[in-house]
């Protein structure tokens, strides 16, 4: 029997949303999801190094199936960044690449058969707990998002200097009257606070969802022949559309990191 037959609902599900972690130090902020961070390296890995690979081998001629990829995808990131940002692209569009080509993968290990996923990490790995959506964890979008925004935090201050940065928290949006620094500052700390958490809990609530979905359609289809057939023709049909919302989400990530970093180099 598959693990999904063996197991209860709720057992089957929190089993493979339940993160193989290990502890660092005392409390819980010390506790590192290992399985998030091992897959997000590797992908990271692969992605970028298949990237290099393909950089390092360019030609000025007539380029390959490879190249010819590559350049597809960096023109349209950039031509997306080129319609937020207006000042020099030499660091954000590569910035939104990154983000863009990271998120579609770490997104992508959704399709992955958990109980596939699970078995390799329990054989390969001696793992019996292994989570394989990295995206799925709050912890890596808000890691992410957070990695952004002090980006945004830290550009704010090189364009604007700290003194026109804080003028700018005291005097916007409201007007510089010192009545009005009070409402002002309040009003950007709200902007400033729900940046990143709006960034990373649109990504994590839906590759979460999506994740719950596979899980609930997998057990379906391990009830029998009717339950296989059912759940396998839906499974297929939720795979073809996660595959919009895969790269969609990843899609509108990278636009919010564009986004937040032309607003860094905007002044009020």
């Amino acid at each position: 029997m598959s693990e999904a037959g063996e197991l209860t609902p709720t057992e089957y599900i929190g089993h493979h949303l339940t993160n193989r972690t290990i502890s660092l130090g005392d409390g819980p902020f010390w506790t590192l999801h290992l399985d998030t961070f091992m897959t997000a390296l590797a992908l990271g890995i692969i992605g970028f190094g298949f990237l290099f690979w393909v950089v390092r081998g360019a030609t000025a001629g007539i380029p390959n199936r490879r190249q010819a990829v590559v350049e597809m995808l960096f023109e349209f990131v950039d031509d997306q960044v080129k319609g937020i940002f207006h000042g020099n692209r030499a660091f954000v569009s590569p910035l939104a690449l990154t983000v863009f080509v990271w998120v579609v993968l770490m997104n992508s290990m959704d399709f992955i058969p958990i109980d596939l996923a699970a078995g390799f990490a329990e054989h390969a790995l001696g793992q019996h707990s292994w989570k394989p959506v990295p995206t799925s964890d709050v912890n890596t979008t808000f890691a992410l998002s957070l990695s952004v925004w002090l980006l945004m935090i830290f550009y704010n201050i090189k364009i604007k200097g700290l003194g026109g940065w804080i003028h700018e928290l005291f005097c916007t949006p409201f007007g510089s009257n010192p009545l009005l620094w009070l409402f002002n500052l309040l009003f950007n700390l709200v902007e400033y606070i729900s940046k990143p958490l709006s960034h990373s809990l649109r990504l994590y609530g839906n590759i979460y969802a999506g994740e719950i979905i596979f899980l609930l359609l997998w057990m379906w289809a391990a009830t029998g022949l009717a339950g296989s057939i059912f759940g396998g023709v839906l499974a297929l049909g939720w795979a073809i559309f996660h595959i919009f919302i895969v790269i969609l989400q990843a899609y509108i990530f990278m636009m919010l990191t564009a986004v937040y970093m032309a607003m860094a180099h905007e002044s009020h």
